[in-house]
């Protein structure tokens, strides 16, 4: 009990240490930065804007196509898809998409070693829909990326995508039940020529990805952007810098080989970029303000026999996925068909809610933290056992040990990252929680010490969701104005957060989006979009057959309001549960550590509350939905037609 409580204190100190008062503020959002240089770092390097000029454009003005999805990442890509599964037409359907393919973050991140960090077989959406099977349990980025756009070819929607389109604003018309599309689209070399295209549309569904605007922290001296060697962010790998290509699962960084590399951060994305670094590199700094928790992956080719008995059954890929949520939420009697780490951090719950916890009241709080706390407690001694043993200096595996709850950070999985640090081309430059101090043109200056290098990785990571409050239409970039011309913010002021099942508002009629707002969450995010875009599919058809068929014009689907209160309501009273996070070293989880305003109001507290994940779990999540769907009522969503 001695040894819990001294743990106990040790993480209470590790995570003051980290506590900035200016919390995300610290940070400056690459694309909004008032250097050129840092701006350009996110610039589409990878668009082929010769092919993509040949192309006809699927959108032309005045078009009035029945649903615009908005984004073609993971998330819209597998919108477009249940619809279509859900009776409607790939012709019914148009994709607009900022980048210069399809992908969402599949598309920009192409660092060496990319992994999807979940395993493969209940990541990759519709794998029993197209019959593919996953080269390994993890699949690479690369493989990713290539089966989205089959995904795409496959249901028909290559040719209803249009590329390098920005939208700008939304506008309800009562008058004709359509949408406004206010957009601006790029044309030419570097998509550079820039044009305004408007067009309606009956149905709209915002797909943003939660993490999809990269950030730097702002530093000293001259600055990231005053740094004179070569610079670049993970999430657009500079190859002609490295040398290798995106093509590449493990590339072949031969123009490291005199280099010195600087890596800042220390987070999922490095524990896979660091390894190959230090491969080639001459030298590797790598600066780290926080440890990650850092897991046995275990990675192997998927056996083609062992693959027949995994994917046998119809409905293999859902079960699977309740599978993993199902073990991670502690169900009692469950086998473990996903077998990896993921599958065995029982406290993660804590982050991504269960039933048996779903109600928990403010009274509670010390005691469900403890609950957890206690729950993690051999699943972290396991770890801290396992950096001791892999990594031979015993200060530097001291200082890659994380000292938090493991479900305060996104766990990471590696079987060469801790390795790494036994090389001697690899230096861990622990700043002890302060971070990088400043940077000179030469070099980034830590612990009061100037390094000096000739490449700088910026692996920093992005924008915190909570950055955008609940507001769908923020997280996208888009002005959407509704009934009456009001944003969603001024809808939900007087309250906080209000929708039905977390994907449509009142006064929204025929809109839609993908969030983790009022839904299920769960360590594999591809879970909840299914369950969302499942749900979502079902409202349109169901609604459309009410009115006479999937091709009818002149709908209106809407919630109503004291079903979207009900809803709220239900998730402001399983919001406690949440206060796990209180006790996290900062990260993007916690909005950097200032999850609490403390000069809130209880009034502002009870409106931040409803934006809350659902507290009973993923599957508690699914369930309701499910029933709500069987009862075939479409309670709470007014559906009228002209």
């Amino acid at each position: 009990m001695e040894e819990f409580a001294r743990i106990q204190e040790k993480y209470t100190a590790e995570a003051q240490k980290r506590i900035r008062p200016e919390g995300t503020a610290q940070y400056q959002v690459l694309e909004q930065s008032d250097s050129d240089r840092l701006r350009h770092l996110v610039d589409d390097i990878w668009a082929d804007h010769e092919a993509l000029d040949a192309q006809p454009s699927p959108l032309k003005p005045g078009d009035c196509p029945k649903f615009l999805i908005v984004g073609a990442g993971l998330g819209g890509i597998l919108a477009a898809v249940r619809l279509i599964l859900a009776g409607f037409t790939a012709d019914q359907i148009r994709i607009i998409e900022t980048a210069g393919g399809v992908g969402g973050t599949w598309y920009w991140n192409r660092y060496p070693g990319l992994h999807c960090d979940v395993e493969s077989y209940i990541y990759m959406p519709l794998l029993e829909e197209t019959g593919f099977m996953p080269s390994h349990k993890y699949a690479p980025g690369v493989e990713i990326r290539n089966y989205l756009k089959s995904v795409a070819k496959k249901f028909n929607l290559e040719d209803k995508i249009l590329f390098r389109t920005q939208l700008d604003k939304l506008e309800w018309d009562d008058a004709t039940r359509l949408w406004k599309a206010d957009m601006t689209t790029g044309r030419g070399p570097k998509g550079a020529e820039k044009s305004t295209l408007t067009v309606k549309a009956e149905f709209v569904w915002l797909t943003a990805g939660l993490l999809s605007r990269p950030h730097v922290p702002k530093l000293g001296g001259v600055g990231i952007e005053g740094f004179r060697g070569d610079l670049f962010h993970t999430s657009l790998w500079n190859y002609d810098v490295t040398g290798g290509s995106s093509e590449e699962v493990f590339p072949d960084l031969s123009k490291l080989k005199d280099k010195r590399v600087g890596i800042i951060g220390t987070g999922a994305t490095a524990i896979q970029v660091v390894p190959c670094l230090a491969q080639h590199a001459k030298e590797v700094y790598v600066f780290q303000r926080t440890p990650s928790a850092v897991y046995r992956r275990g990675q192997k080719p998927t056996d083609p026999e062992e693959w027949k008995k995994i994917a046998g059954e119809p409905g293999w890929q859902n079960a699977r996925m309740e599978n993993l949520a199902l073990n991670i939420s502690n169900a009692p009697g469950v086998p473990d068909l996903v077998n990896d780490e993921w599958s065995r951090q029982r406290a993660y719950s804590a982050l991504v809610a269960d039933a048996e916890f779903a109600h928990v009241t403010p009274e509670k709080v010390p005691e469900l933290i403890g609950e957890f706390l206690a729950r993690d407690a051999e699943n972290s001694a396991r770890l801290r056992t396992r950096i001791a043993e892999i990594v031979e200096d015993k200060e530097t595996a001291a200082k890659l040990t994380p000292w938090y709850p493991m479900w305060c950070k996104r766990p990471t999985f590696s079987d060469t990252y801790l390795q790494s640090f036994n090389r001697p081309n690899v230096h861990l430059v622990d700043t002890d929680g302060k971070g990088v101090e400043s940077v000179t043109p030469r070099g980034v200056v830590a612990n009061g010490e100037e390094i000096p290098l000739d490449v700088l990785v910026l692996g920093t990571g992005y924008l915190s969701p909570a950055a955008y409050g609940a507001d769908p239409s923020a997280r996208a970039g888009v002005a959407v104005l509704g009934r009456g011309g009001q944003t969603i913010a001024q809808r939900w002021a007087p309250t906080g957060a209000a929708t039905l099942h977390g994907c449509a508002s009142h006064h929204f009629p025929n809109l839609f989006w993908l969030s983790p707002t009022q839904t299920g969450v769960s360590a594999n995010h591809a879970h909840p979009l299914d369950q969302q875009c499942r749900h979502v599919a079902y409202v349109a058809a169901a609604a459309h057959r009410r009115a006479g068929g999937l091709d009818r014009n002149g709908l209106a689907i809407e919630v109503e309001e004291a079903a979207q209160e009900a809803w709220s309501m239900k998730i402001l009273a399983g919001a406690a549960r949440f206060a796990t996070l209180t006790v996290c070293t900062p990260s993007y989880m916690n909005n950097e550590g200032h999850l609490v305003d403390p000069k809130a109001t209880p009034e502002d507290l009870m409106k931040r509350a409803r934006s809350s994940p659902y507290s009973g779990g993923m599957m508690g999540f699914a369930k309701e939905l499910r029933d709500w769907r069987e009862e075939g009522k479409l309670s709470g969503i007014e559906v009228s037609f002209s």
